[in-house]
Protein backbone atom coordinates (compact mmCIF):
# COMPACT_ATOMS: atom_id res chain seq x y z
CA UNK A 1 0.00 0.00 0.00
CA UNK A 2 2.91 2.35 0.63
CA UNK A 3 3.78 2.23 -3.09
CA UNK A 4 0.21 3.17 -4.07
CA UNK A 5 -1.13 5.62 -1.47
CA UNK A 6 -0.01 8.88 0.13
CA UNK A 7 2.50 7.63 2.71
CA UNK A 8 1.75 10.43 5.15
CA UNK A 9 -1.95 9.56 5.30
CA UNK A 10 -1.29 5.82 5.32
CA UNK A 11 1.14 5.98 8.25
CA UNK A 12 -1.11 8.32 10.22
CA UNK A 13 -4.10 6.05 9.59
CA UNK A 14 -2.11 3.01 10.71
CA UNK A 15 -1.10 4.73 13.95
CA UNK A 16 -4.70 5.81 14.61
CA UNK A 17 -6.05 2.28 14.05
CA UNK A 18 -3.24 0.84 16.18
CA UNK A 19 -4.18 3.23 19.00
CA UNK A 20 -7.80 2.09 18.77
CA UNK A 21 -6.73 -1.58 18.87
CA UNK A 22 -4.55 -0.92 21.93
CA UNK A 23 -7.42 0.90 23.63
CA UNK A 24 -9.75 -2.01 22.89
CA UNK A 25 -7.22 -4.41 24.40
CA UNK A 26 -6.68 -2.26 27.46
CA UNK A 27 -10.38 -2.02 28.33
CA UNK A 28 -11.32 -5.59 27.32
CA UNK A 29 -13.91 -7.11 29.63
CA UNK A 30 -13.69 -10.69 28.38
CA UNK A 31 -11.30 -13.05 26.62
CA UNK A 32 -12.93 -12.70 23.19
CA UNK A 33 -12.47 -8.91 23.11
CA UNK A 34 -8.94 -9.26 24.46
CA UNK A 35 -7.95 -11.75 21.74
CA UNK A 36 -9.55 -9.61 19.02
CA UNK A 37 -7.67 -6.56 20.27
CA UNK A 38 -4.36 -8.41 20.41
CA UNK A 39 -4.87 -9.74 16.88
CA UNK A 40 -5.54 -6.23 15.62
CA UNK A 41 -2.47 -4.89 17.42
CA UNK A 42 -0.32 -7.56 15.77
CA UNK A 43 -1.71 -6.80 12.31
CA UNK A 44 -1.39 -3.03 12.63
CA UNK A 45 2.11 -3.05 14.10
CA UNK A 46 3.37 -3.33 10.50
CA UNK A 47 3.36 0.48 10.53
CA UNK A 48 6.98 0.22 11.64
CA UNK A 49 7.85 -1.31 8.26
CA UNK A 50 6.06 1.52 6.49
CA UNK A 51 8.47 3.82 8.31
CA UNK A 52 11.46 1.74 7.15
CA UNK A 53 10.34 1.89 3.52
CA UNK A 54 9.63 5.62 3.79
CA UNK A 55 13.02 6.37 5.33
CA UNK A 56 14.84 4.27 2.73
CA UNK A 57 13.00 6.03 -0.11
CA UNK A 58 14.26 9.42 1.10
CA UNK A 59 17.90 8.32 1.28
CA UNK A 60 20.59 8.43 -1.36
CA UNK A 61 21.75 4.94 -2.42
CA UNK A 62 25.09 5.38 -0.66
CA UNK A 63 23.34 6.27 2.61
CA UNK A 64 20.44 3.80 2.46
CA UNK A 65 22.02 1.14 4.67
CA UNK A 66 22.81 3.70 7.35
CA UNK A 67 19.24 5.03 7.24
CA UNK A 68 17.68 1.59 7.45
CA UNK A 69 20.08 0.76 10.27
CA UNK A 70 19.13 3.86 12.24
CA UNK A 71 15.38 3.25 11.91
CA UNK A 72 15.74 -0.46 12.66
CA UNK A 73 17.82 0.32 15.75
CA UNK A 74 15.00 2.49 17.04
CA UNK A 75 12.38 -0.18 16.31
CA UNK A 76 14.28 -2.99 17.99
CA UNK A 77 15.30 -0.95 21.01
CA UNK A 78 11.61 -0.06 21.36
CA UNK A 79 10.61 -3.74 21.17
CA UNK A 80 13.12 -4.76 23.82
CA UNK A 81 12.62 -1.81 26.15
CA UNK A 82 8.86 -2.33 25.92
CA UNK A 83 9.46 -5.51 27.92
CA UNK A 84 11.23 -3.48 30.59
CA UNK A 85 8.60 -0.72 30.63
CA UNK A 86 5.68 -3.16 30.59
CA UNK A 87 7.16 -5.08 33.52
CA UNK A 88 7.43 -1.92 35.60
CA UNK A 89 3.94 -0.71 34.61
CA UNK A 90 2.42 -4.10 35.37
CA UNK A 91 3.93 -4.17 38.85
CA UNK A 92 2.81 -0.58 39.52
CA UNK A 93 -0.63 -0.36 37.89
CA UNK A 94 -1.59 -3.71 36.35
CA UNK A 95 -1.44 -5.08 32.82
CA UNK A 96 -4.13 -2.75 31.42
CA UNK A 97 -1.87 0.26 32.00
CA UNK A 98 0.61 -1.17 29.51
CA UNK A 99 -1.86 -1.08 26.61
CA UNK A 100 -3.41 2.27 27.57
CA UNK A 101 0.04 3.88 27.74
CA UNK A 102 0.95 2.43 24.33
CA UNK A 103 -2.34 3.78 22.98
CA UNK A 104 -1.44 7.30 24.09
CA UNK A 105 2.07 6.95 22.60
CA UNK A 106 0.66 5.92 19.19
CA UNK A 107 -1.67 8.92 19.14
CA UNK A 108 1.24 11.27 19.87
CA UNK A 109 3.48 9.70 17.21
CA UNK A 110 0.71 9.82 14.60
CA UNK A 111 0.16 13.52 15.27
CA UNK A 112 3.89 14.23 15.00
CA UNK A 113 4.27 12.76 11.51
CA UNK A 114 5.55 15.32 8.97
CA UNK A 115 2.91 17.17 7.00
CA UNK A 116 4.44 16.48 3.62
CA UNK A 117 6.16 13.42 2.17
CA UNK A 118 7.00 12.46 -1.44
CA UNK A 119 4.07 11.06 -3.35
CA UNK A 120 4.32 7.45 -4.61
CA UNK A 121 4.97 6.99 -8.31
CA UNK A 122 3.98 3.36 -8.79
CA UNK A 123 1.27 4.01 -11.37
CA UNK A 124 -0.16 0.52 -10.83
CA UNK A 125 -3.42 -0.88 -9.56
CA UNK A 126 -3.54 -2.62 -6.19
CA UNK A 127 -3.92 -6.02 -7.88
CA UNK A 128 -0.86 -5.38 -10.04
CA UNK A 129 1.10 -4.35 -6.96
CA UNK A 130 0.22 -7.63 -5.22
CA UNK A 131 1.22 -9.65 -8.28
CA UNK A 132 4.54 -7.82 -8.51
CA UNK A 133 5.15 -8.56 -4.83
CA UNK A 134 4.69 -12.30 -5.44
CA UNK A 135 7.02 -12.13 -8.46
CA UNK A 136 9.86 -10.92 -6.22
CA UNK A 137 10.45 -14.55 -5.18
CA UNK A 138 12.12 -15.11 -8.55
CA UNK A 139 14.97 -12.76 -7.63
CA UNK A 140 17.87 -14.62 -5.94
CA UNK A 141 18.86 -11.73 -3.67
CA UNK A 142 15.30 -11.31 -2.40
CA UNK A 143 14.85 -15.06 -1.98
CA UNK A 144 18.05 -15.38 0.03
CA UNK A 145 17.19 -12.44 2.29
CA UNK A 146 13.62 -13.64 2.83
CA UNK A 147 14.64 -17.18 3.80
CA UNK A 148 17.34 -15.82 6.08
CA UNK A 149 14.78 -13.47 7.68
CA UNK A 150 12.61 -16.49 8.46
CA UNK A 151 15.47 -18.19 10.31
CA UNK A 152 16.84 -15.18 12.20
CA UNK A 153 13.42 -14.11 13.46
CA UNK A 154 12.60 -17.71 14.27
CA UNK A 155 15.60 -17.59 16.58
CA UNK A 156 14.63 -14.13 17.89
CA UNK A 157 11.05 -15.24 18.57
CA UNK A 158 12.29 -18.40 20.26
CA UNK A 159 14.22 -16.37 22.83
CA UNK A 160 11.97 -13.41 23.51
CA UNK A 161 8.68 -15.31 23.52
CA UNK A 162 9.86 -17.85 26.05
CA UNK A 163 12.46 -16.02 28.11
CA UNK A 164 9.97 -15.26 30.88
CA UNK A 165 9.29 -18.97 31.45
CA UNK A 166 12.63 -20.01 33.02
CA UNK A 167 12.92 -16.63 34.78
CA UNK A 168 9.47 -16.91 36.34
CA UNK A 169 10.45 -20.32 37.70
CA UNK A 170 13.17 -18.51 39.62
CA UNK A 171 10.56 -16.26 41.26
CA UNK A 172 11.63 -13.07 39.48
CA UNK A 173 9.11 -10.21 39.36
CA UNK A 174 7.79 -8.63 36.13
CA UNK A 175 10.17 -5.71 36.62
CA UNK A 176 13.18 -8.00 37.13
CA UNK A 177 12.29 -10.02 34.03
CA UNK A 178 11.95 -6.76 32.12
CA UNK A 179 15.59 -5.94 32.88
CA UNK A 180 16.59 -8.61 30.37
CA UNK A 181 14.95 -6.53 27.68
CA UNK A 182 17.13 -3.62 28.75
CA UNK A 183 20.21 -5.84 28.54
CA UNK A 184 19.22 -7.21 25.14
CA UNK A 185 18.75 -3.70 23.76
CA UNK A 186 22.54 -3.30 23.78
CA UNK A 187 22.73 -5.76 20.88
CA UNK A 188 20.47 -3.57 18.73
CA UNK A 189 23.29 -1.04 18.46
CA UNK A 190 24.84 -3.33 15.82
CA UNK A 191 22.25 -2.14 13.29
CA UNK A 192 24.04 1.12 12.49
CA UNK A 193 27.50 -0.34 11.77
CA UNK A 194 25.94 -3.20 9.79
CA UNK A 195 24.10 -0.74 7.58
CA UNK A 196 27.31 1.20 6.89
CA UNK A 197 29.14 -2.02 5.97
CA UNK A 198 26.31 -2.95 3.61
CA UNK A 199 26.62 0.47 1.95
CA UNK A 200 30.29 -0.35 1.29
CA UNK A 201 29.47 -3.66 -0.40
CA UNK A 202 30.26 -6.01 2.50
CA UNK A 203 26.71 -7.27 3.05
CA UNK A 204 27.46 -10.94 2.36
CA UNK A 205 30.38 -10.94 4.80
CA UNK A 206 28.19 -9.34 7.50
CA UNK A 207 25.47 -11.97 7.11
CA UNK A 208 27.96 -14.85 7.26
CA UNK A 209 29.70 -13.64 10.42
CA UNK A 210 26.44 -12.66 12.12
CA UNK A 211 24.86 -16.03 11.30
CA UNK A 212 27.75 -17.82 13.02
CA UNK A 213 27.32 -15.53 16.02
CA UNK A 214 23.57 -16.17 16.07
CA UNK A 215 23.98 -19.95 16.22
CA UNK A 216 26.73 -19.87 18.84
CA UNK A 217 24.98 -17.30 21.08
CA UNK A 218 22.67 -20.10 22.25
CA UNK A 219 25.62 -21.84 23.94
CA UNK A 220 25.66 -19.00 26.47
CA UNK A 221 21.87 -18.63 26.58
CA UNK A 222 21.50 -22.17 27.89
CA UNK A 223 23.12 -21.12 31.18
CA UNK A 224 20.90 -19.11 33.53
CA UNK A 225 21.18 -16.28 34.56
CA UNK A 226 24.45 -14.59 33.53
CA UNK A 227 24.79 -16.75 30.44
CA UNK A 228 21.25 -15.88 29.40
CA UNK A 229 22.03 -12.16 29.63
CA UNK A 230 25.21 -12.54 27.54
CA UNK A 231 23.45 -14.75 25.01
CA UNK A 232 20.58 -12.25 24.66
CA UNK A 233 23.00 -9.45 23.80
CA UNK A 234 24.87 -11.58 21.25
CA UNK A 235 21.66 -12.88 19.68
CA UNK A 236 20.19 -9.40 19.30
CA UNK A 237 23.44 -8.10 17.86
CA UNK A 238 23.47 -10.87 15.24
CA UNK A 239 19.79 -10.58 14.37
CA UNK A 240 19.91 -6.82 13.89
CA UNK A 241 23.10 -6.95 11.82
CA UNK A 242 21.50 -9.47 9.45
CA UNK A 243 18.10 -7.76 9.41
CA UNK A 244 19.52 -4.36 8.42
CA UNK A 245 21.88 -5.88 5.86
CA UNK A 246 19.04 -7.90 4.32
CA UNK A 247 16.91 -4.81 3.81
CA UNK A 248 19.79 -2.73 2.50
CA UNK A 249 20.76 -5.40 -0.04
CA UNK A 250 17.29 -5.85 -1.52
CA UNK A 251 15.87 -2.32 -1.39
CA UNK A 252 15.00 -0.56 -4.65
CA UNK A 253 13.14 2.79 -4.62
CA UNK A 254 10.58 1.80 -7.25
CA UNK A 255 9.62 -1.32 -5.27
CA UNK A 256 10.08 0.10 -1.76
CA UNK A 257 7.01 -0.98 0.21
CA UNK A 258 6.50 -4.14 -1.86
CA UNK A 259 10.01 -5.38 -1.12
CA UNK A 260 9.78 -4.57 2.58
CA UNK A 261 6.26 -6.05 2.76
CA UNK A 262 7.22 -9.28 1.03
CA UNK A 263 10.33 -9.57 3.20
CA UNK A 264 8.32 -9.00 6.38
CA UNK A 265 6.02 -11.93 5.55
CA UNK A 266 8.97 -14.22 6.26
CA UNK A 267 9.89 -12.15 9.32
CA UNK A 268 6.40 -12.74 10.72
CA UNK A 269 6.34 -16.44 9.85
CA UNK A 270 9.68 -17.00 11.58
CA UNK A 271 8.71 -15.01 14.67
CA UNK A 272 5.38 -16.79 14.96
CA UNK A 273 6.84 -20.26 14.55
CA UNK A 274 9.62 -19.53 17.04
CA UNK A 275 7.12 -18.25 19.61
CA UNK A 276 4.73 -21.19 19.28
CA UNK A 277 7.40 -23.88 19.10
CA UNK A 278 9.49 -22.52 21.99
CA UNK A 279 6.64 -22.34 24.48
CA UNK A 280 5.46 -25.84 23.53
CA UNK A 281 9.01 -27.21 23.80
CA UNK A 282 9.61 -25.60 27.18
CA UNK A 283 6.51 -27.28 28.60
CA UNK A 284 7.52 -30.69 27.27
CA UNK A 285 11.33 -30.71 27.46
CA UNK A 286 12.60 -27.64 29.32
CA UNK A 287 14.90 -24.73 28.55
CA UNK A 288 17.71 -26.76 26.95
CA UNK A 289 15.34 -27.95 24.23
CA UNK A 290 14.34 -24.34 23.55
CA UNK A 291 18.02 -23.44 23.19
CA UNK A 292 18.53 -26.25 20.68
CA UNK A 293 15.61 -24.92 18.65
CA UNK A 294 17.05 -21.39 18.65
CA UNK A 295 20.47 -22.69 17.61
CA UNK A 296 18.87 -24.71 14.79
CA UNK A 297 17.31 -21.53 13.42
CA UNK A 298 20.77 -19.92 13.57
CA UNK A 299 22.29 -22.79 11.62
CA UNK A 300 19.52 -22.36 9.04
CA UNK A 301 20.53 -18.72 8.60
CA UNK A 302 24.17 -19.73 8.17
CA UNK A 303 23.35 -22.38 5.55
CA UNK A 304 21.20 -19.87 3.69
CA UNK A 305 24.02 -17.31 3.66
CA UNK A 306 26.51 -19.86 2.32
CA UNK A 307 24.08 -21.00 -0.38
CA UNK A 308 23.29 -17.38 -1.12
CA UNK A 309 26.87 -16.80 -2.21
CA UNK A 310 26.26 -19.32 -4.98
CA UNK A 311 22.91 -17.78 -5.94
CA UNK A 312 24.37 -14.29 -6.21
CA UNK A 313 27.45 -15.48 -8.07
CA UNK A 314 25.36 -17.36 -10.64
CA UNK A 315 23.11 -14.33 -11.07
CA UNK A 316 26.12 -12.07 -11.64
CA UNK A 317 27.51 -14.51 -14.23
CA UNK A 318 24.18 -14.55 -16.11
CA UNK A 319 24.09 -10.76 -16.15
CA UNK A 320 27.67 -10.53 -17.43
CA UNK A 321 27.03 -13.14 -20.15
CA UNK A 322 23.90 -11.32 -21.23
CA UNK A 323 25.80 -8.04 -21.38
CA UNK A 324 28.55 -9.60 -23.51
CA UNK A 325 25.98 -11.20 -25.83
CA UNK A 326 24.17 -7.90 -26.38
CA UNK A 327 27.40 -5.92 -26.91
CA UNK A 328 27.93 -5.02 -30.60
CA UNK A 329 30.83 -6.75 -32.30
CA UNK A 330 33.58 -4.17 -32.85
CA UNK A 331 35.20 -6.16 -35.67
CA UNK A 332 31.94 -6.65 -37.58
CA UNK A 333 31.29 -4.36 -40.58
Amino acid sequence: MGDLLDRRRLIRLQFLLLAIALLLTGIALNAAILLAGLAAVGALAVVTQSLVAYGASLSAPAERGRTVGTITTGIVIGILLSRTASGILTDLAGWRAVYLTACAACLVIGCCMPRTVPQPKAGLTYGALLRSTVSLWGEPSFRESAIRAFFIFGSFGTLWSSIALPLTSRSLSHTEIGVFGLIGAAGALAAGPAGRLADRGHGQLVTLIASVLLATSWLATAHLLVGLAIGAVLLDLAVQAIHVTNQSMIYRPELGSRLIGGYMVFYSLGSGLGAIASTALYERAGWNAVCLLGAAFGVGSLVTSVRGLGWITRQDLRVRRSARASRPCESCP
